[in-house]
């Protein structure tokens, strides 16, 4: 077998909701609000980590460090990651950048008295909207959005800001990794083939979001992994059935059935896509 059911982890958030979409409402235990379903486990030697975000308030204003920072450190990696937005309530924003370009000493001072929150550069969102975050972008995802993400298995964390919660800051450590500037959102998308549509091509991964439907055996580039998320609908993977919420990583050559109407993610690392085999 080459595709591997990856183990789910559900993770209690302060900003987390009580109610999650149908597909995790056993997730949901009535205890403690879910901001977080994660898929795989952290800070392995993947390389890179799938989960879904459902808030109900602000995350804290935070940044995250590239390879380099982050192996100066003694970790394995940094963090690159992509949002894909499934759900957002109107008026949700994500904060993704600063409006001006700012020093790291007036970084800190803002994040200090609380200024930062205003500085943000806080978007508009709505479903189907795609955002690339490479690491070093400061930036925080608002209140009243669900999303699926797709970044490099790490979980370095500086946060800059918590709006007032009991929580650690970073702020040394995140005004020396930062990028304290105006962020312009890039469409990154292009058609590969029917039904498959590359949504973001990035430093250290890609993904892609496959439409079609009926049966082709995938296969992966040597030594590399995919990671196979079903948004809605169903498929099947190596006989195993995957419902919506459902993720796989993907070795070698595996047999994919997808049903007519369904979407499904596919991340992998590096430009090279996997064959499609009949």
């Amino acid at each position: 077998m080459t595709a591997f059911i990856l183990p789910t982890t559900r993770a209690p958030k302060p900003w987390g909701r009580m109610i999650l979409p149908s597909m995790f409402e056993s997730a949901a235990t009535g205890e403690d609000p879910v901001g977080e379903i994660i898929f795989g486990d952290v800070g392995t030697t993947d390389e890179l980590l799938v989960k879904f975000i459902f808030t109900s308030e602000k995350l804290s204003v935070q940044v995250h460090p590239d390879d380099a920072a982050a192996q100066a450190r003694g970790h394995r990696r940094g963090k690159d990651e992509a949002w894909f937005i499934l759900d957002a309530d109107p008026g949700a924003v994500l904060g993704i950048g600063t409006r001006h370009t700012m020093s790291a000493a007036d970084l800190r001072a803002a994040a200090v008295d609380g200024s930062i929150e205003a500085m943000l550069d806080w978007k508009p969102v709505k479903a189907g909207d795609v955002f690339y975050l490479p690491a070093g972008t400061v930036h925080a995802i608002g209140a009243g959005i669900a999303l699926l993400e797709v970044q490099q298995n790490s979980d370095i964390t500086y946060r800059l800001y918590d709006y007032g919660r009991p929580r650690d800051l970073h702020l040394e450590d995140a005004t020396a990794v930062a990028t304290a500037a105006p962020f312009v959102v890039s469409d990154q998308s292009r058609q590969r083939a029917d039904g498959q549509i590359v949504l973001v091509e990035g430093r250290r991964f890609v993904v892609e979001r496959w439409t079609w439907s009926g049966s082709a055996r995938l296969q992966l580039p040597e030594g590399l992994s995919g990671w196979l998320t079903v948004i809605t609908g169903a498929a099947r993977i190596d006989a195993m059935p995957l419902s919506a919420g459902s993720c796989v990583r993907i070795e070698g050559v595996a047999s994919l059935s997808i049903d007519p109407g369904s979407e499904l993610n596919f991340a992998h690392i590096g430009p090279e896509p996997c064959a499609m085999l009949s």
